[in-house]
């Protein structure tokens, strides 16, 4: 009887290790981001060092990320910022992102950290 029960317990001993060294497969799994990002006060395009009431977060997605973010926010507007040939403008809400030639697939987004509303993180 003991005979027995020993291959059975080396069985799921190895059944039980080699689903625990399997990963789990999501069907949207977070990926490496390009990303950099400005903690300030005042506005964009006049940006002052944060103050303890006022904190702002502005952030810029470039490479694969953008690409895709931008892929999802279509049509493409009718403006661009700088008129340069191929540019391409997309934007929801606080969420824009831009394509050009020169600089590539570029996101913009950000909050206020006092009160959380998503706001610009970006202007032409």
């Amino acid at each position: 009887m003991m005979q027995r029960k020993i291959p059975i317990a080396v069985a799921l001993a190895l059944s039980v290790g080699s689903h625990a060294q399997e990963k789990p497969v999501y069907p949207a799994p977070a990926k490496p981001l390009k990303a950099q990002y400005t903690i300030y006060s005042g506005g964009l395009g006049d940006e002052q060092a944060p103050t303890r009431d006022e904190r702002k977060l502005a952030i810029e997605i470039s490479g694969q990320g953008a690409k895709e973010i931008f892929d999802s926010l279509y049509p493409d507007a009718k403006v661009t910022c700088s008129g340069e040939p191929g540019e391409r403008l997309r934007r929801k809400g606080h969420v824009w992102c831009s394509f050009a030639p020169a600089n590539g697939y570029r996101c913009f987004f950000g909050f206020d950290l006092r009160t959380g509303e998503s706001i610009a993180g970006g202007s032409c």
